[in-house]
């Protein structure tokens, strides 16, 4: 028995998915059955079976220290025949090749398997198809010797012995260069440490954190640090840090690019798994070998693409894309392969916490000890609402109807007269109702049944629409299942003049919570850090955290001296007073340009606000240089509008509170001095957000509908845009917050405790607001540091 590998174990279909796939990448769109369905139809199949028939019989069989195991689906003794059982849809010729391989492998491990264990010389094998909608079977026979299926076990094991024997070695060896991991800086920064700290204890002892540090501390170091550090003593598997956006997913990748620097060729792999609409080499073509030939012959180059990758260990974008394309395979399945073999993950939130995560489910399928690191957790209350949300547009619907094949008209138009009749009894433009009414997801869920066969019949030549409908209506149905306090059935009418009213139909998730709860328990640990992840409940009660988690506001490395916060007492910008607004605040930005020119953002809450106050200063204040946000700008036109914000370059960015300028930009020193608020950043007043407030008193107490649904997200903004100006411990800026509500004590609470905020009061033309434009030189006090 060879050293290292004792105990070591592994399923039949796992051996068989390494070492014997072959072949194209097909992922042509062709329905599956369920898993219901595959269970229903292996039960069929063996009902159908004599009496001795054996179900489901437990293998198990060693091979130089490895054990492979699994449960063979049938087999009959009197006929000496073991079978493996496959469920399928449709025409039977559209199982491909290796497909069919694959399942031939497996069934050739369980032969040899069978007759190891009985002592049988030779066996009859067979694949059986199951078609799901027909219930008929069509079975493929294999008389082999029990010698020749030995030689074909151990050749499959000799691969994946080589290949774990490889993964040992390689496991060792990283868990040793963590152990001797040491902080890259000589010393953490203020703060810091307390934050490291608290991750490890959080990784050691296997619970959740939540902890709150100043953007500027070095969060994303300070967390990667101890995570790492935990692997060896914790025997740790993966670390998967998720990110809401692309410049949390670049921090990360720095920061384990300087903890992986302390050593020549650091024997830890980290992966950049991206989108996969940014790593499609040819999204002119679909994904399979007769379209796109980066999927021509995929597993047959895999295992070449596979080791050399790996061999590289740092697997950024680029260097997943370079060793894809020099084995001429998709980058972005290689990717996801790479996602089995990888110490650490950096990727998009949706990868582990949407309902058909990758991540996840890698981590439940192997029993992986994972930890996760949650980046700018805030965003995770709105991401995970948008994850278990569904939507079905009326003119999206009507559209699909007119192109549907004849076999849809009908459950179509049962579809639609149930909606028609939701349309009939609705008494107002946006209604909420107790459920998704039972007659019309009946009809939904004959709907997505019958397109599922059409699909499996006929998966070529479908328009997109009936497709997206088809995914659209798969995921409402399946959510109607879910349906609980925890989400709003709604509908929403558009009156058209002159034309039918269209309406859209909507389960809205409002607390993530009960879907998110099982993804934090599958991991061993779990830090969610943020600049804003105050009160510690909302998010907890929100994001369903395990009860007790720790909270900790990390020590700011900042001192007050650094940040004048100014709030202003004597000015609204509520919607009533918003017209008064306009000209106090572009003479205070004025007067404040002039102090201490410079490169400042002006934060609104609203394009349609932005646009009246910069009306507004470009009038009063022509000389002074300006540039906006605009509506649907591309990265291009968002890196344009960044690059603005120079050393060497003075004037104002006007930006809409919440956007993509309002967090995760970075723009230490010079490149950015100050920042004007002019809002709270409260959620508009709508219907929706009525009913959220509603909703939210019933689960979690009058006392806050209000502040889950309005106040702590408002104020999650202003901080976080707040953070822009003060990034490292040598810079000093200016913050204005314009409204006389920041004076309130409920909501000072809620400001960061480093912060020290002072009290002051614009001259306004007889102390009340009028349109009239205030003179700058009249504004006191500016604020100027020397430079």
């Amino acid at each position: 028995m060879k050293p290292g590998l004792m105990n070591y174990q592994v399923a039949v279909r796992a051996l068989c998915e390494f070492t014997a796939k072959v072949g194209d990448l097909d992922l042509r769109f062709t329905p599956s059955p369920t898993a219901q369905e595959g269970m229903a139809g292996h039960a069929i199949v063996v009902a159908r079976r004599g009496p001795g028939y054996q179900a489901e019989l437990p293998l198990a069989g060693d091979y130089q220290g490895l054990q492979v195991r699994g449960r063979a689906d049938g087999y009959a003794p009197d006929d000496n025949r073991l079978e493996e059982i496959k469920t399928h849809r449709g025409d039977i010729a559209r199982i491909p090749e290796n497909h069919r391989l694959l399942h031939w492998a497996q069934a050739k491990v369980y032969g040899w398997l069978l007759c190891q264990q009985r002592g049988l010389a030779e066996i009859d094998l067979a694949v059986v198809y199951f078609n799901v909608l027909s219930q008929h079977e069509t079975a493929f026979h294999q008389r082999c010797g029990a010698e020749e299926l030995r030689e074909f076990f151990e050749l499959q094991c000799s691969r994946f012995i080589a290949w774990a024997e490889q993964e040992r070695a390689h496991r060792r060896l990283r868990d040793q260069a963590l152990q001797r991991l040491r902080f890259p800086h000589p010393q953490f920064r203020s703060g810091q440490r307390q934050l490291a700290e608290s991750v490890y204890r959080a990784a050691r002892d296997g619970h959740s954190l939540m902890a709150q540090a100043t953007t500027g501390i070095g969060k994303t170091l300070g967390t990667l640090f101890p995570q790492l550090k935990a692997f060896p003593e914790q025997a740790l598997d993966r670390l998967f840090f998720l990110t809401a956006k692309t410049p949390g997913r670049r921090l990360a990748l720095d920061a384990l690019a300087t903890l992986r620097s302390q050593e020549a060729a650091m024997p830890l792999r980290v992966l950049e798994h991206v989108a996969r609409d940014k790593a499609c080499e040819h999204p002119d073509k679909a994904c399979h070998g007769d379209s796109c030939p980066l999927a021509k012959g995929f597993y047959d180059r895999l295992p070449a693409a596979r080791q050399a990758a790996l061999e590289r260990q740092w697997l950024n974008q680029d260097s997943v894309r370079e060793t894809a394309l020099a084995h001429r395979i998709c980058p972005y399945y290689l990717s996801q392969e790479l996602c089995r073999w990888a110490d650490v993950v950096v990727c998009d939130y949706n990868y582990y916490f949407d309902m058909g995560g990758l991540l996840h489910g890698l981590t439940l399928l192997n029993e992986w000890r994972v930890t996760l690191l949650v980046d700018e957790a805030h965003n995770l209350i709105e991401r995970g609402r948008g994850m278990y949300t569904a939507e079905l547009e009326q003119t999206r619907f009507e559209a699909v109807r007119r192109i549907a094949p004849p076999v849809m008209k009908g459950p179509l138009e049962r579809v639609n007269r149930h909606w028609q009749q939701l349309q009939r009894d609705q008494q107002a433009a946006y209604q909420v109702y107790p459920a998704a009414p039972d007659l019309f997801i009946m009809a939904l869920h004959k709907a997505v049944s019958t397109l599922t066969d059409h699909l499996s019949e006929q998966p070529a030549g479908n328009a997109a629409e009936l497709l997206h409908f088809y995914l659209d209506a798969m995921l409402f149905c399946r959510l109607a299942e879910a349906f609980d306090s925890h989400s709003l059935f709604d509908i929403s009418r558009a009156d058209s003049p002159g034309g039918p009213a269209t309406s859209t139909l909507c389960i809205r998730n409002i607390v993530p919570a009960p879907f998110l709860a099982p993804r934090f328990a599958a991991a061993h640990s779990c830090t969610l850090f943020s600049a804003t992840l105050s009160p510690a409940h909302f998010y907890a009660d929100l994001l369903g955290l395990p009860q007790q988690t720790p909270w900790i506001d990390v020590e700011s490395p900042f001192s007050a001296a650094q940040l004048q916060v100014q709030a202003v007492s004597n000015l609204s910008t509520r919607f009533a007073h918003r017209d008064y607004s306009l000209a106090p605040i572009a003479a205070l930005m004025a007067r404040q340009f002039a102090a201490r020119p410079g490169n400042y953002l002006a934060f609104f809450s609203s394009y349609a606000y932005l646009r009246l106050v910069l009306d507004e200063f470009r009038a009063a204040h022509p000389q002074i240089p300006i540039w906006q946000q605009s509506r649907q700008m591309d990265e291009g036109q968002r890196q344009a509008f960044l690059e603005r914000f120079s050393s060497a370059s003075q004037g104002i960015g006007f930006a809409v509170l919440g956007g993509a300028f309002g967090e995760g930009i970075d723009l230490p020193g010079e490149r950015l001095i100050g920042a004007f608020i002019a809002t709270l950043g409260l959620p508009q007043i709508n219907p929706v957000n009525e009913e959220i407030k509603q909703r939210m008193q019933g689960m979690f107490g009058n006392h806050l509908g209000y502040d889950y649904t309005y106040l702590y997200p408002g104020l999650q903004k202003v901080v976080q845009a707040a953070g822009r100006v003060i990034r490292t411990q040598d810079d000093q800026g200016v913050v204005y917050l314009i409204d006389d509500r920041f004076n309130q004590p409920a909501i000072r609470r809620l400001l960061p405790t480093w912060w020290q905020v002072e009290r002051c009061r614009l001259p306004l033309l007889g102390e009340s607001q009028t349109s009239s434009r205030v003179n700058a030189r009249e504004l006191r006090p500016p604020f100027s540091w020397p430079r």
